[in-house]
């Protein structure tokens, strides 16, 4: 019997995706090739390019981490798991570079939402001083449309949180539930215009004016930033928040949505789900 020959498939390299390119030694036991054409080197694996952590590796310490997991927790789950042996500040590096990456990715996408939207504001600390987190999120779907990060808690704020959502959702709402904060009242008026109605939520109503599901994601955002021991600045808490965003919207299933994600319900369909 003849031996079973296994087809040639040319390597290719990861930035310019040609063919020309040679072996360039060995990092680490892994092999490593030089193109030709760009000049640049890469590992025979599947970690991104300027990378040398495969995807699902970085993948996972992505996922821990906005599953409330520390960054010294993540570094010692993935020396278990993979014989990895990164540092915190790398596993950091890798949460930054990924989250922006993903928020870019994500910014295009027009989510299919109902005509129910819940607004409301809550207190973060960073570094020390106190400042507020606005969301808003569609009740039917649960997509968060928008959040906002300010030092004050204005008309102004409440505004430019509804016009962003306005902007995601590609449409106004019928109905914007809020606690009573005039800036709601102000902003929904400013934004919206008259066809919206704004109404003054209650936490234990059995109605559609039921503000519990916004202050349900607020305590789960609280609790993940107690993992933090503190945001240190405003980029930082950016970052974090867009972050824990879009895991929210794309990645984290939902019991209440059967186990699928918003983004799904929402009828976005992308590779993250």
């Amino acid at each position: 019997n003849q031996p079973m020959r296994v087809p040639y498939i040319p390597i290719r390299c990861k930035y310019c995706h040609g063919n020309n390119v040679i072996r360039y030694g060995t990092y680490h036991g892994q092999q490593r090739y030089w193109c030709k054409d760009c000049e640049r080197k890469f590992a025979d694996n599947d970690a991104l390019p300027e990378m040398q952590t495969p995807i699902e590796q970085v993948g996972a310490a992505v996922s821990m981490f906005y599953e409330g997991q520390s960054l010294n927790s993540i570094r010692r789950l993935l020396t278990q798991i993979y014989r990895s042996y990164p540092s915190d500040s790398t596993v950091y590096r890798w949460i930054s570079r990924f989250t922006d990456k993903a928020i870019i990715n994500a910014k295009d996408y027009k989510p299919n939402v109902g005509n129910v939207w819940v607004a409301d504001e809550t207190v973060l600390k960073i570094d020390g001083k106190n400042v507020w987190f606005w969301d808003i999120i569609d009740a039917d779907t649960r997509f968060l449309l928008a959040s906002r990060i300010s030092k004050t808690r204005t008309t102004k704020d409440a505004a430019l949180l509804m016009k962003a959502a306005k902007e995601k959702a590609g449409k106004s709402p019928e109905k914007v539930i809020t606690d009573g904060l005039r800036a709601y009242l102000d902003g929904t008026e400013l934004v919206f215009g008259a066809d919206s109605k704004h109404i003054q939520g209650k936490p234990f109503a059995t109605d559609d004016s039921n503000t519990n599901l916004i202050e349900r994601f607020h305590g789960t955002l609280k609790a993940r930033t107690k993992i933090m021991r503190g945001l240190k600045d405003i980029e930082s808490a950016k970052l974090f928040t867009d972050g824990w965003l879009f895991y929210y919207n794309y990645l984290r299933p939902h019991e209440s949505l059967n186990n699928k994600t918003p983004a799904k319900v929402a009828g976005i369909n992308v590779p993250y789900h």
